[in-house]
């Protein structure tokens, strides 16, 4: 009998349950406080995890209560959300997805993993994996964007930095793929609110990441708040135990968001609390975090006959499978006995990767760089001196004293101009400021830096903005600096797409630098200069207004394309259907161009490998880097396929003036669609292959390819 059997047999019902209970510790709020663990209800076997604890000397005293002072020894889990970074503030994942670089994704989080776990941290809550097309919703900031193919990368890549190879090693911690499935599809954008897609939009565009998580190794999945088709994911038994477990095979820990056990009975789905226990074990859920519904009312279930032992020791099981695979049995103290491991040792990856997530969006007349002679320059606005703005939501060990502002790293970037500032009005109140003071400094400035866009908390969990533009007066502010006549730097932080069409149109240059970490204002000082060419790109398509939303690449054809000369057809009367911004989007101080794309083959079968080159040309006189996008458009399948579907991309670098020929390679079966029952299969017929360094289909080059019946092969 192995160490969970005899654990098992030997467990007490409220032991049991008591693994599957999840309490807060509440050194950091992530939620409402329902209830703080009690040092006697840890003795009592009555918490298998902590929630909200860090620090090797707080996660260590109370380890030291569950394995020396309860009757089996079972330690603790400890649990936090390392979503981008601990100690060391990486760039918030839309930012970061912006690279397009999967071993850098790998690598902040094996940086992070080590920070956490040398704090006791076992298992984070991440990666976020909700594939989001609404900007509305605050919680985009903490995902991969809106393309199913690159939130699939995405997933693998963190799944892999947090566990690293060895998930019992004291350094790798245990990840959570969340929020299962579909809660960046939540109603208008409303935190929490209720999801109704189409079975197909659900295995098309929100299950890739978690399945692509699933086959990495994750250790955990979370399911998401909201309700799918009328049913809470947290007692979702289509989605939990028959598409996840039976179908995905995922054997690890399913662990409730923040009380949402409890929620059921809001949700209107349980009567009583034992009803809701009830829902969500069958469905698979193995840990309650916070709401204690288990702890206090699956005695009842049981005593009712709701739910069976088999039931409970299922959960239980997987629970202490955890705990032995992160090797907590054979030495509970492991990780945070590891805080010798010097913190912040990361500082250089941060920087590097908060350089490489700026995206300039617009550069009208090249005015950046800026110019070497610059002798004054204005530095306006409520994000420009913001520290603790710059560390981005879910920054829960994050220090904003180290965090470098976007004034603090101009003026250590440029130490010979005079750097003149103020804030104008205050971030997002309507309170007075002084925009006279501000267009002042501006009239005696050669150009302006203009530093607008949310603060941290406006982006995140429960950061739901129906009018997601400059908060407060800053739009004021902006204006009335604009008519000056002044040439304008906008620099918008956030963590979402903000609408700005209006400033895009305005000001002289504007570049996303979202909410980019303890290095912000070094990066943004670097792009600025040109001392760092810019490299970002969109991973979500930016709209003109709020009225555009859902606004995405991969939309399905409509029956009547919009055009402007035609008045039945699928436009807007008052606005263009383009994005301000398209997916893929982000500019440099060079021009590259691509030409010449060819084929390998342009008839192919199952099994084939799909070859593509194109010529990428540097036309500019400075190095820099690429990122070149690989589409397809199955033209007549059963089922309307999307316009563009991504497939792969690619990075190059090209010195000065240099030319390069870059491959792409695709295999036959990444070109499969979904049958009627869900299961991929490739039908013969046409695709356009689209190559281009953004989603705007205008600019694409195209080859067309035809998948020949199976069984055929090419003459």
């Amino acid at each position: 009998m192995n160490r969970i059997d005899k654990l098992l047999a030997s467990m007490t019902l409220d032991e049991k349950i008591g693994q599957l209970n999840m309490a807060t510790a509440g050194q950091a709020v992530t939620g409402p406080i329902v209830g703080a663990p009690t040092t006697e209800a840890i003795r009592d076997g009555k918490v298998g995890s902590l929630l909200n604890l860090f620090g090797s000397e707080a996660t260590a005293r109370y380890q030291k209560l569950a394995v020396e002072q309860t009757r089996l020894a079972i330690p603790l889990l400890f649990c936090a959300d390392v979503l981008h970074g601990h100690r060391t503030t990486f760039p918030i994942p839309l930012a970061e997805a912006g690279l397009f670089d999967p071993e850098t994704w790998e690598r902040t989080a094996r940086a992070a993993a080590a920070e956490a776990a040398a704090e006791g941290i076992a298992l984070t809550f991440a990666p976020m994996l909700d594939i989001a097309r609404d900007p509305r919703w605050g919680r985009i900031a903490e995902g991969p964007g809106e393309d199913p193919r690159l939130g699939a990368r995405f997933a693998t890549a963190k799944v892999r930095g947090f566990q690293g190879a060895d998930l019992a090693a004291p350094e790798s911690i245990a990840a959570t793929a969340k929020h299962f499935c579909a809660g960046g599809a939540a109603a208008a954008g409303r935190e929490y609110a209720a999801v109704d897609v189409s079975e197909r939009t659900l295995h098309e565009v929100y299950m890739p990441p978690f399945r692509a998580a699933v086959e990495a190794g994750c250790a955990a999945i979370m399911p998401a708040f909201n309700s799918v088709a009328g049913v809470p994911m947290t007692s979702n038994l289509r989605l939990l135990r028959d598409y996840l477990r039976r179908e995905l095979r995922f054997d690890g820990a399913i662990i409730s968001d923040y009380d949402a056990i409890a929620e059921l009975l809001i949700h209107g789905v349980a009567a009583d609390r034992a009803e809701a226990a009830t829902l969500a074990l069958k469905a698979g859920v193995d840990i309650d975090m916070v709401g204690g519904v288990y702890l206090a009312h699956l005695p009842e279930a049981l005593a009712r006959g709701l739910v069976d032992m088999d039931d409970i020791d299922a959960a239980v099981r997987r629970v202490l499978t955890l705990k032995q695979k992160l090797g907590l049995f054979d030495d509970p103290y492991r990780r945070a006995a590891s805080a010798a491991h010097q913190m912040h040792p990361e500082d250089e990856l941060s920087a590097d990767v908060a350089r490489r997530s700026i995206t300039l969006l617009a550069n009208h007349d090249n005015i950046l760089p800026l110019a070497a002679d610059l002798r004054r320059i204005a530095v306006i606005g409520p994000l420009a001196d913001a520290p603790a703005e710059m560390l981005g939501p879910w920054s829960l060990a994050g220090d904003p004293n180290r965090c470098v502002t976007i004034l603090r790293g101009l003026r250590a970037a440029l130490p010979l101009c005079e750097i003149a500032y103020e804030p104008g009005v205050s971030s997002k109140g309507e309170e007075e400021g002084d925009i006279a003071a501000a267009c002042a400094l501006c009239a005696q400035a050669e150009v302006v830096i203009l530093c607008v866009g949310e603060t941290a908390d406006m982006s995140g969990e429960a950061a739901s903005r129906a009018a997601p533009g400059l908060p407060g007066r800053q739009r004021e502010l902006a204006e009335a600096v604009l008519a000056t006549g002044v040439p304008v730097v906008a620099l918008i932080s956030s963590g979402r797409p903000l609408m700005v069409s209006w400033l895009r149109d305005k000001a002289r240059a504007m570049v996303a630098t979202w909410f980019l970490g303890d290095f912000a204002g070094h990066a943004v000082a670097d792009v600025l200069t040109g001392r760092f060419n810019p490299t970002g790109r969109l991973a979500v398509t930016w709209p003109r207004e709020v009225g555009q939303i859902p606004i995405y690449h991969a939309e399905k054809p409509s029956s009547r394309p919009a055009n402007p000369a035609e008045p039945f057809s699928s436009k807007y009367i008052d606005l263009p259907v383009e994005p301000l911004f398209p997916f893929g989007h982000g500019l440099s101080y060079t021009r590259v161009t691509l030409r010449n794309l060819r084929a390998s083959r342009h008839e192919f079968s199952r099994g084939d490998s799909l070859e593509f080159e194109i010529d990428a040309v540097n036309e500019s006189a400075i190095a820099t880097e690429e990122t070149i996008f690989l589409f397809a458009h199955d033209l007549v399948a059963s089922t309307a396929r999307p316009l563009l579907e991504l497939k792969t991309w690619a990075k190059v670098t090209l010195a000065a003036r240099q030319t390069k020929t870059v491959a792409l390679t695709l295999s036959a079966e990444s070109l499969r669609c979904l049958d009627d029952d869900f299961r991929p299969v490739l039908e013969p017929g046409e695709f356009d292959i689209l190559v281009g360094l953004n989603a705007d289909r205008r600019t694409l080059l195209t080859t067309r390819l035809r998948a020949l019946p199976h069984g055929a092969r090419e003459s």
